[in-house]
């Protein structure tokens, strides 16, 4: 007689084994999460430390705190580089210097340098402009532009040394700029040149650009600026800076594409560190 054993397999519980399944998947989803959001949080710290350290790199100087010692040597370096720095306009007298500087407005030293010994050679006295009519002055002074305005103010300027000054050009800042057409600007030339008495600095288009791109100041207006150059320059430079800044001005630290790999006070130069 065969006995015949039938062994009866035991199904696992379907329902046990679904959540089995349903948990280790779970734990496999949650770990892959987690892991996503650490490589995550690690890139993102890493991107931010590098926009920082590219900020601080990049970030703009406003203002470099030069102290006199500083400013005595950006004068002497500048002199050095412009030994023979000196008024680029022709005349003979105070009173020709003042119808030069009237002319170099909106135009060249050159230019006018070519304009006046033509008219000096046979005007040269505030009687001759007081006597001339003012349509032969527009004619002599027509290659330095503004004609018309220049020639108003040439012969009023002669007329009033005639009236007030016996003739003669007046010797302080404050008669000169009393006189027509002489700003302070040209009243501060004349001082220096026709005198040899600088009392400021003339403030011309290169002198706020260099005093701009210097951080000497941060004004616009050329009388503002004159008065922060005067509180940080001694007194016995005024004469070297009134010269120094347009020679450099005109050579180096132009408006556009400044030679600021040949200027020899860069590292001054706020402009400069910021390029």
């Amino acid at each position: 007689m065969e006995v015949i054993l039938q062994v009866k397999l035991r199904s696992p519980n379907p329902i046990k084994h679904t959540a089995n399944v349903f948990l280790n998947r779970f734990n496999i989803y949650f770990l892959l999460h987690l892991l996503s959001m650490i490589i995550f949080i690690i890139i993102y710290y890493f991107l931010c430390k590098r926009v920082i350290v590219l900020d601080k790199k990049h970030k703009k100087i406003s203002h470099i705190n030069l102290s006199k010692e500083n400013i005595v040597e950006i004068i002497e370096l500048l002199k050095s580089k412009y030994p023979d720095a000196t008024c680029s306009l022709d005349f003979n007298s105070p009173f020709e210097l003042g119808i030069a500087v009237m002319l170099s407005a909106q135009c060249t030293d050159e230019r006018v340098n070519k304009t006046t010994p033509s008219i000096f050679k046979k005007y040269n006295k505030p009687k001759d402009f007081v006597d001339l009519d003012i349509k032969i002055i527009e004619d002599l002074i027509h290659p330095c532009g503004f004609y018309k305005t220049k020639a108003k103010n040439i012969k009023a300027y002669s007329k009033k040394i005639m009236d007030e000054y016996n003739g003669s050009l007046p010797m302080t800042m404050d008669e000169l700029i009393t006189l027509p057409g002489i700003g302070r600007k040209s009243a501060n030339v004349i001082m220096l040149e026709a005198f040899n008495n600088p009392i400021g600095i003339a403030v011309d288009t290169h002198a706020k650009r260099i005093s701009n791109r210097l951080g000497l100041s941060n004004n616009s207006d050329p009388s503002k600026i004159e008065q922060d150059l005067l509180q940080i320059i001694p007194k016995k430079y005024y004469k070297d800076v009134n010269h120094l800044l347009v020679w450099h001005g005109r050579n180096i630290c132009i408006a556009r594409g400044p030679k600021c790999t040949e200027c020899p006070i860069s590292k001054y130069c706020t402009y400069y560190l910021n390029s």
